[in-house]
């Protein structure tokens, strides 16, 4: 596939916007689509509306050369790129909505020999469900497009060399398909390409972070055991993992972001009697915030009783993960959230390093926070709170290791 070609992607977001910026840094043309006109504007003017290291750069360089464009409505294309959020509804459910509304808007554009791309982690099957919408309402296109599933598997905070460097799966609905995705990959992965169907694509997507749910359980349940059994979980962890085949994870207070807390639910769905051991990984791991929510309210009461007055709690962390500014499915600010709506007079800073402001908790500053405050729940392991050192006269809650 050589680059005079126009690449239509749909969702600007931490895959889709950093995606679009490196095609368009190969010199192809890209129009980036979004339904946030601030996002839309934001780009267009050079920026970015989201924390992702030398994506700015990308996508100033990119809008300078005029190889990249926002805009809020589908442009006709060669290659269009689906890479929209899939949620799940309130019963777990997978939420393919914006998938097939994103489908529908290209739907008008499309022409024969086209390439359509979905990006978004989806339930096993949905590649073949678009196929089947698009070929109802254009049904003179049957068998003269080219469709594929491809999921990301990036880092946040490390997306831009991800991108490039990791080996990337290609699905496509035939063989053609899967050979003229590879060919556009080829534009701008490094990574081996692994050809494959789309069903066992979009299953490998699933799989990879359902696996990495289990392994988190099983670290978030020994931590659990080791607070009742009164061992310190870190050095447990260190010390089994001197066994040259034993690798377990650290603990935390849970598990979010847009993919480990979300696909082992799009199995789990569609297989709920296979998925035992990813179906109790997912409660594990959504019990594990609900437990250290009522391990600091409990550690609030305990102050008060001894203390004889309320005490400064500082939240240390709400992102779902450490130094990025993601706040998607965080237990972190689930936790913060449900420990608020039992406070009384109790003084509360709210600590997140990684954004400026949030329109529900009134960021303080995290030295400030950690000086003042009489409890202090670690819930994230941001570099700047391994800068702290301990302070014996304030009650400690650590949840993620940071002083471990």
């Amino acid at each position: 596939m050589n680059k005079n070609i126009t690449v239509c992607t749909l969702g600007l977001g931490y895959i889709g916007l950093p995606t679009s910026a490196l095609v368009a840094s190969k010199g192809v043309k890209v129009c980036g689509v979004d339904v946030n006109e601030s996002v839309v504007d934001t780009i267009n003017s050079g920026k970015i509306h989201i924390v992702e290291p030398d994506l700015n750069l990308y996508v100033t360089k990119a809008v300078e050369a005029g190889n990249l464009k926002a805009f809020m409505e589908v442009q006709s294309a060669d290659v269009y790129l689906v890479v929209v959020p899939t949620p799940f509804k309130n019963n777990h459910e997978p939420d393919i909505s914006y998938v097939e509304a994103a489908t529908r808007n290209i739907i008008p554009h499309l022409k024969p020999n086209d390439l359509y791309i979905i990006e978004s982690t989806s339930p096993v099957g949905t590649t073949e469900k678009m196929r089947s919408i698009i070929y109802h309402e254009r049904p003179e296109l049957k068998d003269k497009l080219f469709m594929a599933y491809c999921p990301e598997r990036v880092l946040p905070g490390n997306v831009m060399y991800e991108l490039v460097e990791n080996d990337r799966v290609i699905g496509g609905i035939d063989s053609r398909s899967t050979e003229k995705a590879m060919e556009f990959y080829s534009l701008f992965v490094k990574g081996k390409l692994h050809p494959t169907n789309s069903r066992t694509a979009e299953m490998c997507k699933l799989t990879e972070n359902a696996s990495r749910d289990v392994q988190i359980a099983f670290a978030n349940e020994l931590s659990l055991i080791c607070d009742k059994a009164e061992i310190n979980v870190w050095e447990l962890i260190e010390l089994a993992n001197k066994h040259p085949r034993v690798n377990i994870l650290q603990p935390g207070c849970g598990v979010g972001g847009h993919c480990i807390a979300v696909d082992p639910y799009f199995i789990v769905s569609d297989y709920p009697r296979e998925s035992q051991i990813i179906g109790k990984a997912r409660e594990t791991n959504n019990y594990k915030a609900f437990w250290v929510a009522e391990k600091i309210q409990n550690t609030i009461k305990s102050f008060q009783l001894t203390r004889g007055r309320s005490p400064q709690l500082a939240i240390m962390g709400l992102a779902f993960k450490p130094n990025i500014d993601d706040l998607r499915e965080s237990p972190a600010k689930y936790i913060a959230q449900r420990v608020i709506q039992n406070l009384n007079d109790e003084v509360v800073f709210f600590v997140e390093p990684n954004i400026e402001s949030h329109q529900v908790f009134k960021l303080t500053e995290y030295k400030t926070a950690y000086e003042q405050a009489d409890i202090v729940a670690f819930l994230v392991a941001h570099d700047e709170f391994k800068t702290l050192k301990y302070d014996d006269n304030k009650v400690i809650l650590d949840f993620c290791g940071i002083f471990k």
